[in-house]
């Protein structure tokens, strides 16, 4: 952003905005500048999607004011938002998945011949050379639908920068990225902002606040606490200001046992994973790291039945692992944790109640075999009270919950089926920095209880905080191995082995049978 006096772009002054029981917004101001790239962070629930919402013409207000360039805009609708240059990337990514990536990024905006007609060779080469700008390098005759998360969340990023829009609103737009993604997309960020193109960034992580940020606006409880320059704070301040205490640093002790829980030899996918073989044990976390597309993520879901697993021998608790769907492997004790939770870990639509016992209803059936409604309402509070699910009731719809609190019903129904081995994928994308520590807790718990965990994720920090072991992947094999406790497991050694360094000769590999 230019010193001086820069202009303002958009101006939301006194928003409020009620829900059936829940006030949402309370006299919100935000002001963002030309060329500005401007966070909005807060816990889950503190109004930020509001407020979005609210600017898309997604949601009325119930009084305030939103100018844009000074012009006073009443009666916001998403078309009119659109026209004055207003794009969204939300956190759930939503594409047109049954069309290709061209007609995704032209959409509405296909080009037509003499005869009115679409073009496709100039589609097709347009969306070619817009990827390009932006170092994305994408089949553009593709169906969306066979692309995967990381693929779709580009896509749907590429397809807001360039749709000439003057304020960009990203939201969690890094969830799913490796690192250098994220810088790929930090330096096109960088770029539109010196053309005057200003972004509003909702983020989690609260460093890429601090990397990419001009100044912070922070939301607590629907109510703006203040915006900052960042350059005047750090982020434990950040996180007293979003939270409104302080926040205890989160210590893990070990609860590993000599039982191995999980087993894994020799399990080979052309084309994703090859001779992957690892233990884990009883009560034991085990942190799975590596670049999108280095088979950590397919394994996983081949794990669960997601997928086809490939040649090769898994063992839980001790007996071979057959499973070939995940009904079988919930069955045989493993149990997992997608890391697109909206998709395909709840039923949104759903109670709570439903969401957490539907995996179990064989469970909790009567003498008539009718499920018995005292069981499992007996079952699902004791989890809410356990796992700390903030609901106005057990009937509440799962997508009226806050992110975090969607997290812990996933987890709930995870534990519920009482799983030897649980795989966790991404098990904090998208939460708050309290969540998460909730999130924390309960692995902790879960491990405690003897549940072998493993947790797939990008997170090198946050697997060192939480797990006993970090296995790193790297083109399709494990690679490397951290003991959390060894000198030579830091964030800058453990990156190093994700992007392909040589951890041999920095002794950071050790025997997969510890």
């Amino acid at each position: 952003m230019e010193t001086g006096s820069p202009k303002v772009i958009l101006e939301m002054k006194g928003i409020s905005k009620t829900f059936p029981g829940v006030q949402a917004l309370n006299n919100v101001d935000l002001t963002v500048f030309e060329g500005e790239i401007h966070g909005l962070v807060g816990k889950n629930g503190a109004g930020k999607s509001t407020l979005m919402a609210i600017l898309m013409g997604l949601h009325s207000m119930d009084s305030g004011e939103l100018r844009i360039d000074g012009r006073l805009i009443t009666n916001v609708t998403p078309r009119s938002a659109l026209e004055a240059g207003i794009a969204y990337v939300p956190q759930q990514v939503r594409m047109m998945d049954s069309l290709t990536v061209a007609e995704n990024i032209l959409a509405g905006n296909l080009p037509v011949n003499r005869l009115g007609l679409v073009d496709w060779n100039a589609a097709f080469q347009d969306a070619e050379q817009r990827l390009r700008q932006l170092g994305l390098d994408l089949d553009v005759h593709q169906k969306v639908e066979g692309l995967g998360v990381v693929e779709q969340t580009m896509l749907a990023i590429a397809k807001a920068l360039f749709s000439k829009a003057r304020i960009i609103i990203l939201d969690e737009p890094t969830a799913a990225l490796a690192r250098a993604e994220i810088e790929r997309l930090f330096g096109f960020i960088r770029s539109l902002k010196k053309i005057g193109v200003a972004f509003i960034y909702i983020s989690h992580h609260l460093e890429e606040v601090f990397e990419i940020c001009d100044r912070v606006t922070v939301l607590r409880n629907g109510q703006r606490i203040g915006t900052y320059d960042v350059s005047s704070l750090d982020i434990p301040s950040l996180i007293r200001l979003m939270i409104g205490e302080e926040l205890r640093e989160y210590e893990r002790q070990t609860t590993r046992q000599d039982d191995v829980v999980l087993e894994v030899r020799g399990l080979t996918r052309r084309g994703y994973y090859e001779d992957v073989t690892f233990r884990v044990h009883k009560g034991e976390v085990v942190g799975l790291s590596g670049l999108a597309g280095s088979g950590a993520a397919a394994l996983g879901r081949a794990l669960f039945g997601l997928e086809r697993r490939g040649i090769g021998e898994v063992w839980v608790n001790g007996k071979p692992f057959t499973a070939r769907d995940p009904r079988e492997a919930l069955d045989q004790g493993l149990a997992y944790l997608p890391q697109d939770r909206y998709r395909f870990g709840l039923v949104g639509i759903r109670p709570v109640r439903e969401n957490i016992t539907y995996t179990i209803l064989h469970q909790l059936v009567n003498t008539l075999r009718f499920v018995s409604f005292v069981k499992e309402r007996s079952l699902v509070q004791r989890y809410i009270e356990a796992l700390g699910i903030v609901c106005a009731s057990l009937e509440q719809r799962v997508n009226l919950l806050s992110g975090g609190n969607q997290q812990k019903v996933v987890f709930a129904k995870l534990a519920a089926t009482r799983p030897a081995v649980l795989i966790l994928h991404e098990p904090t994308q998208g939460i708050d920095v309290r969540a998460k520590l909730d999130i924390y807790h309960i692995v902790d718990e879960l491990a405690s209880q003897g549940i072998g965990i493993l947790i797939i994720s990008s997170e090198v920090r946050e697997l060192l905080g939480v797990c006993d072991r970090i296995l790193v992947m790297y083109k399709g094999r494990i690679s490397a191995e951290f003991k959390v406790d060894d000198p030579q497991a830091t964030p800058e050694n453990i990156l190093l082995a994700i992007e392909g360094g040589d951890a041999h000769d920095q002794k950071q590999m050790a025997s997969v049978y510890p």
